[in-house]
C-alpha cells in the first residue's frame, strides 16, 4: 500500500571525508517536498568514521541522518552501498529517494531500484509535488534537450530520481541539529563484491566550475585551443573560472570537467561570459540560471543573444585582449 511509504529520503555521497555539494542541494529540495506532503527529511550517510559529517546535512534540512558506519563502504563499490540503501528502504519505507546523477549515484540508484521493483527517473532537472494525487512529478530534458518530459511513478514506491549537480538552490545553512541514527544492514561478502587494489587520484581543475561566481565560457567560435589561452588571461584578470561548452571538449580542447551544458555541468554564476558559444539548447540547458549572462559572438543572429543580458558583436580575438586591459587598468587604479 502506497500510504505506508513516508518521508523524503537523500544518499549523501562523501568521498574522503568531504559530503559532495549535490548532496546539499538534494537535501534542501528534499525539505521542501517534505514541507508540501508533510513529512521529514533523512540522509543515508555511508563510509568509514563519518558520523562527524551528519551535522552538516542537518544544517541544510535534514532532519534525521541514518548513518551506515563500516570498512567495506571506505571506498565506493556498487554492491555493499546497494544492498545498504536497499535494506534501508525496505526497513523505513520512504515515499522519495534522491540520488545526485555523479558517477556514483547514476551507478548506484538504477541496482537499488531494481532491487527494491520501482521506477527511476534519470537526470531531473525539477522535481515537484502534484498536491491533487500526492505523486512526485519529476522532470527531465529529451530528445537532445528538445522536450521537457515530466515522469510520474504512481503506481509503486518509492519514488526514485537522480538529480543533475547544480540544479537545484541549496539553502542557506542553520544551526538546526539532526537525529542519528545507526543502522546496520548486516554486510556478506557475495560474488557481487569487488577487491579495490589501487585507488588512482586524477588532478582535475584548481576551481569546480559549479562553485565558481564568475566563469568564462568558450565555444568552438574560440577557434583553437591556443586561443584559449585568451580566456584564461581575462578570467585571471577578472578574478573568475574558465569553462567550456561540449564542442572544445570533443575537439580535446580542454578536460571534460570543464564542460557546461546538458551533458555537462549545471552551473549558476553570478556572472556568465558567452564567447564564441553558439547557444544551443543542450548548452542553455547547463547555464541559463546564471544571474547576469554577457555573450561575445560575431554572428549577431545566434540564438545565445536571446538569453543574454548584454551582448557584444565581434571578434573575440580583438574584443577579450581590450576587455583584460580595462579590467587591470580598473583594477590598479582601485589599488
Amino acid at each position: 500500500m502506497k500510504e505506508q511509504y513516508n518521508g523524503v529520503y537523500v544518499f549523501a555521497q562523501q568521498v574522503d571525508g568531504q559530503i559532495s555539494g549535490v548532496s546539499f542541494e538534494l537535501v534542501s529540495k528534499a525539505k521542501e517536498l517534505a514541507s508540501v506532503r508533510g513529512s521529514s527529511v533523512t540522509a543515508m550517510l555511508f563510509g568509514k568514521n563519518v558520523s562527524s559529517l551528519a551535522n552538516q546535512l542537518a544544517a541544510y534540512g535534514a532532519d534525521k541522518v541514518i548513518v551506515v558506519d563500516d570498512p567495506a563502504l571506505e571506498v565506493y563499490t556498487t554492491e555493499p552501498y546497494a544492498h545498504a540503501i536497499t535494506e534501508i528502504i525496505h526497513k523505513f519505507m520512504p515515499e522519495i529517494v534522491l540520488f545526485g546523477a555523479t558517477a556514483i549515484g547514476r551507478d548506484l540508484a538504477p541496482r537499488v531500484s531494481a532491487r527494491i521493483e520501482t521506477g527511476l527517473t534519470a537526470d531531473c532537472t525539477g522535481l515537484e509535488i502534484d498536491e491533487s494525487t500526492g505523486d512526485l512529478r519529476m522532470t527531465r530534458p529529451a530528445f537532445g534537450g528538445n522536450i521537457m518530459a515530466t515522469i510520474l511513478c504512481s503506481e509503486h514506491r518509492p519514488q526514485m530520481a537522480t538529480v543533475r549537480p547544480g540544479v537545484m538552490k541549496r539553502q542557506s545553512p542553520t544551526e538546526q541539529k539532526a537525529e542519528i541514527i545507526t543502522f546496520n544492514p548486516k554486510f556478506e561478502r557475495n560474488e557481487k563484491y569487488v577487491e579495490i587494489v589501487d585507488v588512482i587520484m586524477h588532478e582535475a581543475s584548481k576551481c569546480n566550475i559549479c562553485d565558481a561566481k564568475i566563469l568564462v565560457s568558450g565555444g568552438r567560435g574560440v577557434g583553437s585551443p591556443d586561443n584559449f589561452k585568451l580566456l584564461e588571461d581575462f578570467a585571471e584578470a577578472i578574478g573568475g573560472t574558465v569553462s567550456s561548452s561540449r564542442a572544445c571538449v570533443d575537439a580535446g580542447w580542454v578536460s571534460k570537467d570543464l564542460q557546461v551544458g546538458q551533458t555537462g555541468k549545471t552551473v549558476r554564476p553570478n556572472v556568465y561570459f558567452a564567447i564564441g558559444i553558439s547557444g544551443a539548447i543542450q548548452h542553455l540547458a547547463g547555464m541559463e540560471e546564471s544571474d547576469i549572462i554577457i555573450a561575445i559572438n560575431k554572428d549577431e543572429s545566434a540564438p545565445i543573444f536571446d538569453v543574454a543580458d548584454y551582448g557584444v558583436v565581434g571578434d573575440l580575438n580583438k574584443i577579450l585582449p581590450l576587455l583584460t586591459e580595462r579590467v587591470k587598468k580598473a583594477r590598479a587604479e582601485k589599488k
